[in-house]
């Protein structure tokens, strides 16, 4: 008999503990880096996070954030059932657009209300550009929606 209640599955009678043959490997013991002390190391134009001394954000910028995040809480709750799935932004520096999903945009935004910067993150693998529209659209579509109802 096979008891499956937790874990792989495992004889009955068989002594309880860890499954498999693979053994404990101490948390410290790390890989060496394949880049250090490379001058040519990618990782070099994020800079080390310790040796920046961001400014707080001001008041100012602090209620912008506010605003923005409660923005994209309206513009979620609009736009979500209809299929959209977030938010696209043209960058500044790549001339490439990025693909924000609601969860990702909302944490990006409280991330630097909290911290005062935002950590780099994975892109959206694969997005369909169909499912993801500007701001702006956000803004109209939001004010589209406030007027009609406003004119009952």
């Amino acid at each position: 008999m096979i008891s499956t209640a937790c874990g792989p599955p495992r004889a009955v009678g068989e002594p309880p503990g860890p499954p498999g043959t693979v053994q404990a490997v101490a948390h410290d013991v790390l890989p060496p880096d394949p880049f250090a002390d490379d001058p040519d190391d990618p990782a070099r134009a994020f800079g080390d996070p310790e040796d920046r001394l961001d400014e707080p954000i001001s008041d100012s910028e602090r209620t912008e954030l506010l605003a923005d995040l409660s923005d994209l809480a309206v513009y979620q709750a609009l736009l979500e059932p209809r299929g959209v799935r977030g938010i696209v932004v043209d960058c500044g520096e790549c001339d490439e657009p990025h693909y924000h999903d609601w969860h990702l945009l909302r944490a990006s935004l409280e991330q630097l209300l909290a911290d005062g910067r935002m950590r780099p993150h994975e892109p959206a693998y694969d997005p369909n550009p169909g499912d993801y529209v500007s701001w702006d659209y956000c803004r109209g579509f939001a004010d589209g929606v406030t007027a009609n109802e406003s004119a009952y």
